[in-house]
């Protein structure tokens, strides 16, 4: 990024960003709708050809308008499109890379699959990672500025991360399989990173709309089969993009009487409110509309 092209930098950081441009249908759909719209078009296959393309057309296009104004800065590399479209490309391929790493999901293959994919193998804003990586982009240039060799710091910055990755990984398919080989387990298991402690999972297992976290904490859940969700009644635009988007749905009777669909991922009453969509009171017939016992 210092030899090949100017404007690299801003390639990169605008690159790997760049796929959540979906994020502005939260300005046309509804509620819960961007849950079936998000992590999927813009971070299949085609936009990450067609994404970087464009970022480096626009880089291109501003690096030439500043110097028919006078305005490009003296120092500034030579713009190279070709290593901008690489640099580019790098950036937004990071961006899946990363997303799959959680138990949010992606869709790898939109539009040719709308498959999703989960890797739980980081929490969705792992602190440690960003104080790693944070610390290495300040320790290296503060080496720059001081004549010293910069790069070491960042690339053993970079193998440390890539072990982090790994000893996670490993972390979240042990405990997975003990689940799974224990004399109570079940084939939907989940080991869910949690916050700070990288070494900690939050263990989601059970079916059909019922789950327990842990090894004793039952969500008050509503066996899904009891239900009717696929009336157009019941089947509205909402609860459609909730189950394509939801992994572990489950259905919460409350006190006043409502039914509300939930995942089981984001059962903390901290997430909870953010990814929940309310059903017909109807919705279930026979089921009380209150509590279960925990």
């Amino acid at each position: 990024m210092k030899k090949k092209t100017g404007l690299a930098m801003p390639a990169l950081i605008i690159g790997a960003n760049l796929p959540d441009v979906d994020a502005a249908c939260l300005f046309w759909l509804e509620g819960v709708e961007h849950l079936g719209f998000r992590r999927g078009i813009t971070h299949g296959p085609p936009a990450l050809v067609l994404l970087p393309l464009l970022l480096a057309g626009l880089l291109y296009g501003y690096d030439r308008w500043q110097e028919k104004r006078g305005t490009r800065p003296q120092g500034r590399l030579p713009v190279d499109f070709k290593w901008l479209y690489l640099v580019s490309l790098i950036g937004c391929l990071t961006h899946p890379a990363l997303d799959w790493m959680n138990v949010y999901g992606i869709r790898l293959l939109e539009p040719f699959s709308s498959r999703w994919f989960y890797g739980d193998t980081l929490f969705i804003i792992d602190l440690w990672l960003w104080a790693l990586l944070g610390f290495a982009t300040w320790f290296s240039l503060r080496r720059e500025k001081r004549g010293g060799a910069w790069q070491g710091p960042a690339r053993a910055a970079l193998a440390a991360m890539l072990a982090y990755i790994g000893v996670n990984h490993a972390i979240t398919r042990q405990a997975e399989a003990e689940l799974r080989e224990s004399p109570t387990g079940t084939d939907i298991v989940i080991a869910s990173p949690v916050p700070f402690w990288f070494w900690q999972r939050e263990m989601i297992a059970g079916g059909n709309g019922l789950y327990t976290l842990g090894e004793d904490t039952s969500l008050p859940g509503v066996p899904l089969d009891r239900c009717d969700l696929m009336t157009p009644y019941t089947f509205n635009s909402q609860v459609r993009a909730f189950l394509f988007w939801s992994r572990t749905p489950y259905i919460v009777p409350r006190e006043d009487g409502t039914l509300w669909l939930q995942d089981a991922r984001f059962s903390d009453p901290r997430a909870s409110g953010r990814f929940e969509v309310q059903l017909p009171s109807d919705a279930c017939p026979g089921i009380r509309t209150e509590p279960r016992a925990q």
